[in-house]
Order: structure tokens, then C-alpha cells, then sequence
């Protein structure tokens, strides 16, 4: 963090005049609710009070910090992605300076009762896939259960490892009015916002490292190592006798907390995978690797229920793991969560779990659920129903991701969230609703949420919040929870709970009397013998990610050279050549720059230039043209999912260039010619900026990168790109004989970016031979084809050997040089197709060796047998 809150005077004396301002600062609370930062009495709560103390009264450094915070979360890249939004846009991630505090008084008593929930969760599933005594003795519907389509059915009497059902479950808190802690929601199957939680912490800490340290509160490490611990252990029969290997499992970039998982992958140290990137071989699951198929023991999953199996859950999941059902039946793969906990996620079971607590636990519960009522019980519903215009009702069983689904469910929230007390009409227009189908309705007691402060336009305003906890198994049957969580609070005073609809977060801190945990997850001395295991394999999607990193990089490039030349044109005093209007049209066409039925150069020239720079700009690909801003996109995209894998200021400068790019495109009014030379203005400042970035991008791919398999694979895509580029860029210059005229002779050393070298050995003399000499056989040229070769060959042959490579890539190459001599390519009679027909041989070793790259590294395509008899 660049910006840290200043030490202020904590005397006494000092310290009352801040509170005095923190109080006069602060807005009152809305009726109803619990105030955070005030007691009955008016005066600040212990907590922030000390709080206060630490901070002094400057207000005006909360608006600076505050500052700083966002602009913090904007380089980290830290988002939040919006479904709702046009093209389920990112936006970036909402976080408040001020904490939520926890008072040490009140932490012991929330840490037992939410691991005193975890325990009961965990042995209804135990129960319900098992002997299903609750079932039997209806303790627990059997409607309820079974009509839930998060109970799978094809997993009864399957007990996953150590009888683990939930390694980590999620509580949503909120206080009532009167200050107690309520229960009013819970996570199961993939809980989210561990990662957040974390890079929340992290944030605030070092806004504010003064009051962190004197309010002494508890550290966050040492539960998440918890979390690695149990599973490693749990994963140990898996293993074989080897070290557990474990991944986290995300459903991929689009999903809306896709900043967290490849956060909490990387501060874990675990590889994020999504489904594609596993498959299942004798009931094992295996990690695709460019060094082949690495066997996974455990997997963090990220990824509901219904998405994980394609063959057995949802069919028509894309995010799934064909098979992984039957690897978890046969014992060989920890997965945390267990599939089939999603029925405990459903508000109706609320209302049972007090019972269940003395019937399994033998205790009542330490922290109360809503009262909830299941109207799939017919006593239940007709208890309720008079009492429902000051109800909530909520969906029992998931609602269908349908618009309709979706308004439904969000006009549910709404009431929950404000408390809409239900006119007569439409108290009647409900129970008609609930009657047609009781089960899948449940009624809950509305409770405001308290509010707590956040520094807003000078003051503190005080907003809804709630607060999610979690617990982490320690797999002996104990449950370790983590001291703070990540606390959700409403876009506005009395707004609703909600990320999604414009909700913010707080880092929470639980103050604590006792000494803090001081345990890092930065790791311990390394014995040698564990070396060769630390050098993790690299995903076959990360590694095809890579690959096509290079491409686009290469690709770019290129197209911003040309552009360039293009421009260039308008700038020469003499009339453009012929021959080479020609050759730059073909490689515009050629680049993706225009569609192929576009005039060309030398035909309609104003045409051709106003074509190409309206597709310029164009991040989607249409009509047979990619251009370069379609490039940049699927660069950044690409970059998007190596989040992972990239620093922040490299990834930082992968999504600006894209985003510079088209905000300097930006355009409007009538094309006339004054306004069309004012635009091809705006893009050379355009593609001059772009240069600088791509250059400093270029750098960090070639200097800040692991020199490990994933990055021969980038650069292996940069070269093939570069080969197959440069090959056509001279392919056209040949075909329409552009080098017979300065003017072309010029540009294509502009386009290989050799002009200095060039001008350094030859001077002014023209000659083709001397640019064939430095363009195609100089191999200490780094853009020539015969350097490009060479690079070619040596990072080809790097790669991990597998099945047939990297000999059978090799072999696609010239086993020297470029496959020719020089004497062959500037002979006077047969020179010419010589060298054309080695611009083909080598297009065709690009289009191969990209090909054979991919089914050899990222397709792991298994032979089977014919089905048809011989």
C-alpha cells in the first residue's frame, strides 16, 4: 500500500477530542437497527473507541486512504464480475477503509457456535448419505431431502475420506435489532470469498498498521494452512505413499469471483484448474500437463454441484470433469466440498437444525437460525399464514437461472433484505402461489440487519451489513474457525446486503486479549530431496494460454508494423508505387486488417485507408477481418486466464493496452477529409503508445518469466507466429516484385524492423541480394527467418519429451538454416521461385508445427479401439 494512515498523538487528553469527532462525525442509525459504532447510551463501543484513539480525528486522511485503497484495488487488477451487467462486464472490487470490529468479549462465543454448526452439518450428511436414521424417524423430511435436486442420489452409502463430508461451510451473520448474532444463511457446496477475505486483510492492514498492531488482532495464516493440512492428510491413501497433490478447481474467468480463486490459488500455492484441464483414467483423475498426465489426489472445487459431472449431474456442463463422480466413489480423490451437500443450503432446513443440535449434538445451539417455517409441512404453513404480510418467503429449492427465475428470486431478496411489508392483495396473490405448490416455498422471520460505519462524504454513514465466517475441518472431527471474515454491507444506509447490486466489502477484525497467531504461510526452509517436487508441471490449458499469448503478442506486433507502413503513405512526397500498393493491400488482407472483398490499394486507395482504420479499433472479429484491436482483446483475454502466472504490473499492462487503445480510437462526426486526417493523427499517437507497451510487454515475457516449460511455449507461439508472419510479408513483396522501387525496398525493412542494421552494412545500395542476406540469412538477425529457425529448433528442442516429441516437431523444420542456400535465392534466373517456393515450405512448417504443437501438448487425445469389427 502506498498510503498509510499517519501516527497521531494517543495521550489522553488527545484521545477524548477524537472521540468527541468520530460521535459528532457520525450519522444516527436508521430505526430499527443495531448501531456498530454506538451504545444505548451514545457513547462509541469499546471497540471503536479504541479504534478511534489509534486513528485521531483527521478526517480528511480517511478520504486520502480511502483514495489510496482504490487505486490500490485498480493496479492489483482486484474484480468482481457482474452478471447483470451488458456482456457480464468486471468491475473492480468494492472495499471500505473501515473494519468491521468483533470485540474479544464476543468472539468465543461466535467461534463455538459456528463450530458447534459446522459438527451438526457435517454429521447430517454423514447420516443422510448413510443410514438415514433422520430420514426414518422424520427428523428431517424425506420430502425435504430427497425432492432437493442438491441431494444426489447416485452417491448414497458413498462416504468420501475420513467421512469429511464439509472441509470448509460458510455462515452468513447478521445482528437483529436488539444486538444478538442471527444465522441467516449458510454455504455447503463451494463456498466463496476466502480469497477476498484474505486480500481484504492484507489492504486494510497496511492502511492502517498502527491500529492493526495496538488492537492486537487475530492473524488469518495459519487457518487456510489448516485447510491445506487436512486435505493433504486426508489425500495420503489417495497418494500412494507420495506427497498429495492437490489443485483448486474454478468454473473459469467469466465466473463472477474469478479474481478470488486465482488469488487464493496462488497465496495457497496450489495450480488453478478448471475442468477441461483434468480427465479421469481408471478411476483416477489426472492434471493435463505439457509433460503429460500428473495425477491429482485432492481438489479445493470452486464449482457447484451440478457443473462438476457432466456424465452423471448436469449434462450439458462444459466447467465439469467427465467421471469425476466415479473417482469419488472409488475412494481416490479428496474433494472439498463432498458432492451432494447443496440440500443443506436450502433456507427450510433452518428450521430444523434446533431439534437436530439435541438429537445429535445433545445440546441446543449456541447461535440461533431464523425461524423458519416449511410450508411442505402442512402444520408448518398453517401456522405461518396469518402472520405472512410481515414474512419473508423464499424459494426452498433453487430457483432456474432464467430471466424469470432470476427476477423472482431478486424480488425475494429485496423483501428480505428492506422488510416490504406485503399489501392485502398481494398477501392473497402468495398464498395462492404457496398453495399450488407448498414444498418449494419457505417462510422466514425478517430481522433489519445492523449497521455499521463507513466513511462516506465527510462523515461516517451507516450501512446493513453481514457477515460471512468460516469454518475449516481439521479432519478428526474438530473444526478450526477463522477469526474474521468477509463482511458484505449495502450500497446504501438502508439498502440491500448485496454484491451483485452494487453491495461493498469490509475486512473484519476479531480483537483478541491473547497473544495473535503470528504464523506466515511463507515457506519454510526447503530440504534438497523436495526440490525436484517443488517444480510444479505446468497445466496443458495454461501452457496452450501461453502459447497463444505469443501469438497474439507476435500477431500485434505485426499489425502495428503495418498499419504504420499504411500510414507512411500518406506521408510520401512522390506517388506510392504501384507494386507496392499492391503488396500492402495482399498483406491487409492477408493481416485480417480489411475483408478480402475491400478495393484495393492501388485501385481505390481513400477506400482501402478509411476501411482499414474503421476495423482498426474493432475488438470483434467480422467479416473476415481481425483486426489489431480484436487482437489486443483476445491478448488480454488470454492474459485473464494466466492470472495466475503473471506478476501484477505485467497483467496490469496486458488489460491497459487494450483499454488505451480503443480510448484512443474514439471517434465521431462526418468522415471528411479534414476530419479524416485529424484521425489518422489521433492513430499514429495511437500505435506510437501501443509500440512503447508492447515493447515493455515483450520485455516481460523474455525477462520476468520462469524459464519453465509454459514459457518455451510462449515463445515457441511468438516464433511460429513470427514465422509464419514474416514469411508472408515476404511472400508478398516477391510476388508483386515491390523490391524493384525504393519505396518498397524501404518498407520492407520497415516491416522487419531492420533498417539500422541494414543502412549500418550496405548503406544506400538497394540491392536484393544484400536484403536477402540480412532478412532471411543472417541468423544473429533477430527478425530474420533463419534466426527465427534457429530459436525454433533450440526451444522445440526443450520442450518435455512425450510420445514422438520433440523430434517429430524438429523434423518439420530445416535440419539447417533455412533450408537453402544463398547463391540458390539470388540467382539471377532461377532465384526468384527458389525463393518463393521456401516461403511456402516454411508456411507450411508453421501451420504444422502449430498443429502437432497442440496435439501433442494440450489435447491428450487417448487411442481407442475401433467400434467396427475388421
Amino acid at each position: 500500500m502506498s498510503s498509510t494512515f499517519p501516527v497521531h498523538d494517543t495521550s489522553a487528553s488527545a484521545a477524548s477530542g477524537w472521540v468527541e469527532e468520530w460521535l459528532r462525525r457520525a450519522r444516527p442509525v436508521d430505526p430499527g437497527h443495531h448501531d456498530e459504532l454506538r451504545q444505548p447510551d451514545g457513547q462509541l463501543r469499546p471497540a471503536w473507541r479504541a479504534l478511534a484513539t489509534q486513528l485521531g480525528a483527521p478526517f480528511d486522511e480517511l478520504s486520502r486512504c480511502q483514495e489510496a485503497l482504490a487505486r490500490q484495488i485498480r493496479e492489483d487488477g482486484i474484480t468482481y464480475n457482474v452478471y447483470n451487467a451488458a456482456g457480464g462486464s468486471s468491475r473492480p472490487w468494492s472495499l471500505e477503509a473501515l473494519p468491521l470490529l468483533i470485540s474479544p468479549e464476543e468472539w468465543p462465543w461466535l467461534e463455538r457456535g459456528i463450530a458447534q454448526r459446522a459438527d451438526l452439518l457435517n454429521r447430517i450428511l454423514v447420516d443422510t448419505y448413510g443410514e438415514q436414521t433422520l430420514l426414518r424417524e422424520a427428523m428431517l423430511p424425506s420430502a425435504l431431502v430427497l425432492g432437493h435436486p442438491g441431494y444426489l442420489r447416485g452417491l448414497q452409502g458413498t462416504q468420501p475420506l475420513g467421512g469429511v463430508y464439509l472441509h470448509v461451510v460458510a455462515f452468513d451473520l447478521a445482528r437483529g435489532p436488539d444486538g444478538a448474532w442471527w444465522v441467516v444463511g449458510q454455504r455447503t457446496q463451494a463456498p466463496s470469498g476466502l480469497g477476498y477475505v484474505m486480500q481484504n486483510r492484507l489492504i486494510v492492514s497496511r492502511l492502517f498498521p498502527e491500529a492493526y498492531r495496538a488492537l492486537n488482532v487475530q492473524h488469518l495464516a495459519s487457518t487456510y494452512r489448516r485447510l491445506l493440512d487436512t486435505m493433504s492428510t486426508l489425500a495420503q491413501p489417495c497418494a500412494g505413499g507420495d506427497t498429495p497433490s492437490l489443485a483448486l478447481l474454478t468454473p473459469g474467468p467469466y465466473n463472477e469471483t474469478y479474481f478470488e480463486h486465482a488469488y487464493l490459488a496462488r497465496y495457497l500455492g496450489l495450480p488453478l484448474v478448471e475442468g477441461c484441464d483434468l480427465t479421469v483414467r481408471d478411476d483416477r483423475l489426472f492434471l493435463k500437463t505439457v509433460q503429460g498426465l500428473s495425477p491429482i489426489h485432492g481438489l479445493l472445487r470452486r464449482l457447484d454441484d451440478d457443473f462438476c459431472d457432466p456424465l452423471e449431474l448436469r449434462t450439458d456442463s462444459t466447467l465439469g470433469i467427465p467421471g469425476l463422480t466415479q473417482v469419488v466413489r472409488a475412494g481416490n480423490v479428496v474433494l472439498a466440498n463432498a458432492l451432494g451437500t447443496g440440500f443443506l443450503e436450502s433456507p427450510a432446513v433452518h428450521g430444523f437444525l434446533p431439534a437436530l443440535s439435541e438429537h445429535l449434538l445433545e445440546e441446543d445451539l449456541i447461535l440461533p437460525s431464523l425461524p423458519s417455517w416449511w410450508c411442505g409441512e402442512a402444520s408448518a404453513w398453517a401456522a405461518v399464514r396469518p402472520q405472512l404480510a410481515q414474512q419473508v418467503i423464499r424459494p426452498t429449492y433453487p430457483v432456474l437461472d432464467t430471466p424469470g427465475g432470476l427476477s423472482a428470486r431478486r424480488k425475494l431478496q429485496q423483501e428480505t433484505v428492506l422488510g416490504f411489508t406485503l399489501t392485502p392483495k398481494e398477501v392473497r396473490a402468495w398464498e395462492e402461489t404457496v398453495a399450488q405448490d407448498p414444498a418449494a416455498h419457505t417462510v422466514q422471520t425478517f430481522i433489519p440487519y445492523g449497521q455499521t460505519p463507513v466513511w462516506s462524504d465527510g462523515g461516517l454513514s451507516l450501512r446493513s451489513a453481514s457477515v460471512r465466517v468460516y469454518a475449516l475441518s481439521d479432519g478428526r472431527g474438530g473444526w478450526r474457525v477463522l477469526p474474521g471474515g468477509m463482511t458484505r454491507i449495502a450500497t446504501r444506509d438502508d439498502g440491500p446486503v448485496s454484491l451483485q447490486q452494487g453491495g461493498s466489502s469490509l475486512d473484519t477484525w476479531v480483537i483478541s486479549t491473547e497473544p495473535v497467531d503470528a504464523f506466515s504461510m511463507l515457506p519454510k526452509s526447503i530440504k534438497l530431496e523436495e526440490l525436484e517436487q517443488r517444480q510444479r508441471p505446468v497445466a496443458s490449458r495454461t501452457g496452450e494460454n501461453l502459447f497463444w499469448m505469443g501469438r497474439y503478442t507476435e500477431r500485434c506486433e505485426q499489425q502495428l508494423r503495418l498499419t504504420e507502413r499504411l500510414i507512411s503513405l500518406r506521408a510520401e512526397d512522390d506517388e506510392p508505387d504501384q507494386r507496392l500498393l499492391k503488396t500492402l493491400s495482399a498483406l491487409g488482407v492477408q493481416f485480417g486488417m480489411v475483408p478480402a472483398d475491400t478495393p484495393a490499394l492501388d485501385k481505390s486507395g481513400r477506400v482501402f485507408e478509411r476501411v482499414a482504420l474503421d476495423a482498426l479499433g474493432d475488438a470483434q472479429a467480422g467479416q473476415g477481418a481481425y483486426s489489431l484491436g480484436f487482437n489486443l482483446s483476445e491478448l488480454t483475454r488470454t492474459a485473464q486466464a494466466l492470472r495466475e502466472r503473471l506478476s501484477p504490473a505485467h497483467a496490469r499492462l496486458l488489460r491497459a493496452m487494450a483499454t488505451d487503445f480503443q480510448q484512443a480510437l474514439r471517434h465521431s462526426g462526418p468522415l471528411d477529409p479534414a476530419a479524416l486526417a485529424a484521425r489518422v493523427s489521433t492513430v499514429q499517437d495511437a500505435l506510437a503508445h501501443l509500440s512503447v507497451q508492447l515493447g515493455a510487454v515483450t520485455g516481460a515475457q523474455s525477462d520476468n518469466m520462469t524459464r519453465d516449460p509454459g514459457w518455451r511455449l510462449l515463445t515457441v507461439g511468438r516464433l511460429i507466429e513470427r514465422l509464419h508472419g514474416h514469411a508472408h510479408i515476404l511472400q508478398a513483396f516477391w510476388t508483386h516484385q515491390a523490391l524493384r522501387h525504393p519505396q518498397g525496398f524501404d518498407q520492407a525493412l520497415e516491416m522487419f524492423d531492420s533498417t539500422i542494421t541494414f543502412r549500418a552494412r550496405f548503406q544506400r545500395r538497394l540491392e536484393v541480394p544484400a536484403l536477402v542476406a540480412l532478412l532471411v540469412m543472417d541468423d544473429a538477425n533477430q527478425r530474420s527467418l533463419a534466426c527465427v529457425v534457429r530459436r525454433l529448433r533450440t526451444e522445440l528442442g526443450k520442450l518435455p519429451a512425450r510420445a514422438g516429441s520433440p523430434a517429430d516437431l524438429l523434423a518439420l523444420l530445416p535440419h539447417e538454416g533455412v533450408g537453402a542456400t544463398l547463391a540458390a535465392l539470388c540467382d539471377p534466373v532461377t532465384g526468384h521461385t527458389a525463393m518463393l517456393g521456401l516461403l511456402d515450405r516454411l508456411l507450411e512448417a508453421s501451420w504444422r508445427l502449430s498443429d502437432e504443437v497442440g496435439r501433442l501438448y494440450f489435447a491428450h487425445a487417448e487411442p481407442t479401439d475401433s467400434m467396427v469389427s475388421a
